[in-house]
This record gives structure tokens, sequence and C-alpha cells, in this order.
């Protein structure tokens, strides 16, 4: 199961900017996923006007047989164009951003000490899990795409939004069905497992909350790198981790801090699919950190945000007397430092698939090393 994860959790990442609208899945309430988007603009100029280049009017063609059916109900690019409501209602979701949360919420549950392989203790995980994915992550794509669809509707008119597949009025009943059922999901949580504060609730409502300000004016967080990165990585590794060592245990300060820590490298993954995305940037205005401080510094940044985030994690579990955990998490780190060097410092750009589905599983175990050493 955890390869599943680790390779869903490259797949998404490299995804969510594969359109040039900068489309990070993000945060979810408990476990949210905030997409962020960036359109890749293209202006060629004449003697005297600037030609726009004229937006597909259709979807791209899948890579293989049957894949852009596939790529529909996953709700990544290449998807078919599709007619069936319910295939896309689905497709808003995107399904391809919910793994990277359920492995947030196993974390928590590990981390916690006190979750035992009993029929109620794996029931609770798995509505914690929908909660965290299909609904309220579910909420945040469908929300993000929302707001993005007059951006849509020049650079990929095809997609259900902008095409008409899908009218605004049934968008917005989607958005709000998700948004109730997953809150209604947390409270329930919160009465199963006999809590006096309902901490899972205030979990996915503050969740949802973020995602609303991330994607929607007159904040829109993603068109800040710094702002936007570090919500990214927050909602990738602090919220789902929070909601499962909350639903099966206490969440307490020193947890937070270190989850808000590790939440550091996620900052830095989400540079990686920055750097395509720098003319598009520019042009928009939106100051991601490649268009900030320079394709090469940027690089730099990312590198250290992910290794010395883990590296202090590592110190942290050291001071803590966990030093096989400590030595085990440092283990997992020097490979991604290897591929570092061998793909993604070489060229960010054509080695950032490569280079994610490389490093990033071993980034994604450190999480449960991580997990496992402070339940003890």
């Amino acid at each position: 199961m955890a390869s599943v994860l680790n390779s869903a959790l490259s797949l998404n990442l490299s995804n969510f900017k594969s359109k040039r609208v900068r489309n990070h899945s993000f945060v979810s309430p408990v476990s949210l996923s905030l997409t962020r988007r960036r359109v890749t603009v293209r202006a060629a100029e004449t003697d005297a006007n600037e030609v726009k280049p004229q937006p597909p009017d259709k979807a791209p063609a899948s890579g293989g047989a049957g894949g852009s059916s596939f790529n529909q109900l996953l709700g990544i690019k290449g998807a078919a164009q599709e007619t069936n409501k319910w295939k896309i209602r689905l497709q808003l979701t995107k399904p391809v951003t919910w793994p990277p949360l359920v492995w947030g919420v196993v974390c928590g549950a590990a981390a916690s000490g006190n979750f035992n392989w009993t029929l109620e203790d794996v029931a609770k995980s798995i509505v914690c899990m929908l909660m965290s994915g299909p609904f309220l992550t579910g909420y945040t794509q469908t929300l993000n795409d929302y707001y993005d669809r007059e951006i849509d509707a020049i650079n990929e008119p095809y997609r259900p939004i902008p095409s008409g597949a899908i009218s605004e009025n049934e968008v917005i009943t989607q958005i709000w069905v998700l948004l109730l059922g997953g809150l209604g999901l947390a409270g329930l949580l919160d009465v199963w497992a006999g809590h006096d504060f309902p901490i899972v609730f205030y979990l996915a409502l503050g969740g949802s909350l973020l995602s609303y300000i991330y994607s929607a004016p007159p904040l829109k967080l993603k068109q800040n790198g710094w702002l936007g990165n570090f919500a990214l990585g927050a909602s990738y590794i602090s919220l789902p981790w929070w909601a499962g060592q909350a639903l099966f245990g206490t969440l307490t300060p020193d947890i937070i801090v270190l989850t808000l820590l590790y939440s550091i490298a996620g900052l830095g993954i989400a540079i990686v699919n920055d750097f395509k995305s720098i003319e598009g940037d520019r042009a928009l205005g939106l100051q991601s950190l490649p268009v900030a401080f320079g394709a090469e510094t940027a690089k730099w940044i990312c590198v250290g945000a992910i290794d010395v985030t883990q590296l202090s994690v590592a110190g942290y579990l050291l001071g803590a007397g966990k030093p096989f955990y400590a030595l085990a998490l440092v283990g997992l780190i020097i490979p991604q430092v290897v591929f570092q060097f061998q793909y993604f410092l070489k060229d960010p750009v054509k080695y950032d698939v490569k280079y994610q589905a490389s490093a990033q599983p071993f980034l994604v175990l450190g999480l449960l090393v991580t997990a496992l050493a402070t339940s003890h």
C-alpha cells in the first residue's frame, strides 16, 4: 500500500501544474488538497501587433488506448471529453489528489500510538479518509476549478466548467454538498471518538476556510510563492496528520510544531512544480519563487527546504532519545540528495517528474518513520 501511495504522491504533485494555471490541490480540512494553477502565456509579436495564441478547441489526445477515459476519471490532464454528469462531477474532485491525504491520516493514526487493528478503529480511519479525500479535498478541487473558470475558458476551454459540460449552478451545488458532507463526517468522528471538544470538526472547518482563501479573491494565497507553497505543504502533511492523531489520541503542541516544520519540506516539493511555469507566472504577475529569485537560486531554496527540514527533524528525534529512528530518517534523506544532484539540480524543468518519482517515496516513508517515532 505504501508504494501505491508513494507513486500517487509523485503523480499528484507533478500533475498539479501540468495545466499552466497553478493548480495545487491543497488544503483539505483535515486533509485539504489545494490546487494551484498557473497559465503559461506565450505571445508572438509582429512588427506592430501582438498576436495571441488561439486556445485549443478540444482536449489534448491521450497517450494510449483508453488513456483519456482513465485520465478523465482521475481528473488529470489529457482527459477525454465526457457527457456523463457523474463522471464529470468525479473529474472535478480530482481523485488523483486524494492518496497523499490518506497517507497523512495513516501517519497521524500511527503517531497517536492508540490505533489498533480492530474493526472499529479500521472503520474510523476509513471514514476519516473519506472525509479528507473525496469530500473535503473534492470540495477544495471543485472550488478551485470554479474560481479558475475564466482563465480556463481562455487556456483550456474543453474543461468541464468553461466547456458547459456542467453548469455553474451545478458546480456550486457540488461545492456545498461536498463541504457539508465533509463537515458532517468530521462531527460524526468526534462523537464516535467521544471527544468533549469537537477537534476534528474544527480542523475540518479551519481547513475549509483555508481552502477558500487559497483559491478565492481577494486573498487568493496561491498567487504568492511563499504563502501558497507553504499552505500546500501544510495541507499534505500537517492537516491530515492532525486529523488522524486527534481521532485516535491527543494532538499535542510538540506534534503541531513538528508537523508544521515538516510542512516546510512540502513547500520545497511545491516549488519543484513552479519551474515549468516561469514565463506564464511572470506574464501574469504571479510571484512564484523561480520568478522572484530566478531559477538558479530557487532550485537551491527548493532542495534546501526539503533537506534541512528533514535533517532538523532527525536532530529532534536524536535529541528526544530516539537514535534509531533518527538514523533511519537520515538513511532515507541520503537517496533524496543523490537524486537531487542526479536530476533536479541539473535541470529542474527537464527532470522534474523523474526527480519526484525517484525521491519523493523516500520523503513519504520518512514521514511514517517520524510518526512511528513520536508514538513511543
